[in-house]
């Protein structure tokens, strides 16, 4: 048994006074106890002065066959098996390296990550979607999950099924990531998104949407998806979320994942700048989004959508926490999001995002106060997956 001591801690829902005292046994939490509470006898204990302990994060929007470089999706077709083995490996470390212990991967290209990288012993956990259906052409059209009219989405469905991915992905717009589709349209009708989700509840999978533009979004919520991806609610004049449109998705129980991070300095590239001159819309202008979101009810889950390009690298799940804070959110709110309800929707409720005995030991040690000063979080000091140490520190 081992046992991991902090001054500060927050458990995924709430912060601990005190801190906290983790024993772990294994790959699992033994207990979870004050900082002052007497360590056993026998059981070495990692002391993790002026550090914040917190389950480790958990990023529901990636993409680990992204390399996050210029041609990340636009190089999928042409990469044999073992380069994307290569790529996703080296995907997992960088999450790991940044604190994330769990991750759900929505989109990958001809089934690699749902085939091959799931269920594995080393790494962090991943939930993983296959390739995301899309229409001929359309978003993301690359990673193989092209599907039109009736008979074919449910196919679609069906093979997500056979192949036992936790959660169908579905572009109900264009993305900002291939040229040629239209961000602000709608890849499919009301009827076929609704067959996608009833074919998809019917073999007891989830459903999350991608939607940029208003009307996008606006179908998700009327076919009664599960979730929705980015929720941009991009116009032609910039971004405008209608009045009541929060209030109808916490009503209808739609978990977003905005998907609002960037690494620090970042640039976006030049034609997703030049869609954000064209639109009117700034980086901050989804603020207030966030904001209204929250105060609605919303089920609000972190996520990045890492490896699509340079700006979003693995591993920069810390920086959504920090811009959930920067846009108004409490810091208990923006932490959960990243943890505990991440580990809700992601379906990984019973095995991590919590500080509580029987779930896996994912655990994460920044340095400083998390809690008053998020931008700690970038300062990766100890990084437990599964019981195995991946980042060392401490005392």
């Amino acid at each position: 048994m081992h046992a991991y001591r902090a001054s500060r801690a927050f458990d995924g829902e709430r912060l601990l006074p005190g801190g906290a005292l983790v024993l772990v046994d294994g790959d699992r939490i033994a207990g979870v106890e004050s900082a002052r509470f007497p360590v056993p006898a026998g059981c070495a204990v990692t002391d993790l002065p002026g550090a914040t302990l917190l389950p480790g994060l958990i990023d529901a929007h990636v993409h680990l066959c992204g390399d996050s470089g210029p041609r990340a999706l636009d190089q999928l077709p042409d990469l044999t098996d073992a380069e994307l083995d290569s790529v996703i490996a080296a995907s997992l470390d960088a999450q790991l390296a940044g604190g994330v212990t769990a991750v759900r991967d929505l989109g990958d290209a001809r089934w690699a990550v749902a085939d091959r990288h799931r269920g594995r012993a080393d790494g962090p956990t991943v939930v993983a979607a296959g390739p995301p259906i899309t229409s001929p052409g359309g978003h993301c059209a690359g990673m193989g999950g092209e599907a039109s009219g009736a008979d074919g989405l449910r196919r679609a469905v069906r093979e997500r099924v056979e192949h036992g991915v936790d959660v169908v992905k579905v572009m109900t717009s264009g993305g900002m990531m291939t040229l040629g589709t239209d961000v602000m349209a709608c890849q499919f009708t009301l009827e076929e998104l609704r067959l996608v989700v009833d074919e998809a509840h019917h073999g007891g999978l989830p459903v999350t949407g991608h939607a940029h533009g208003v009307p996008a979004v606006d179908l998700c919520l009327a076919a009664g998806v599960d979730g929705i991806e980015h929720c941009t609610c991009m116009t032609p004049d910039g971004i405008r979320m209608p009045a009541g449109m929060a209030q109808g998705i916490a009503a209808a129980g739609i978990a977003v994942c905005p998907t609002n991070a960037r690494a620090p300095g970042a640039v976006p590239p030049p034609h997703i700048q030049a869609l954000l001159e064209r639109t009117h819309m700034a980086w901050e202008d989804r603020y207030p989004q966030f904001v209204a979101l929250h105060g609605a009810g919303v089920t609000l889950v972190g996520g990045t959508d890492a490896g699509i390009n340079p700006a979003k690298p693995h591993g920069i799940m810390c920086e959504h926490v920090i811009e959930l804070v920067t846009a108004g959110l409490p810091v208990t709110a923006a932490l959960a999001a990243a943890t505990s309800v991440a580990a809700v929707v992601c379906g990984l409720r019973d095995r991590t995002g919590r500080l509580a005995a029987g779930l896996d030991a994912d655990l994460l040690a920044v340095g400083g106060d998390a809690v008053t000063d998020v931008p700690a979080l970038r300062d990766v000091r100890l990084v437990v997956s599964r019981g195995r140490e991946v980042v060392s520190g401490g005392q």
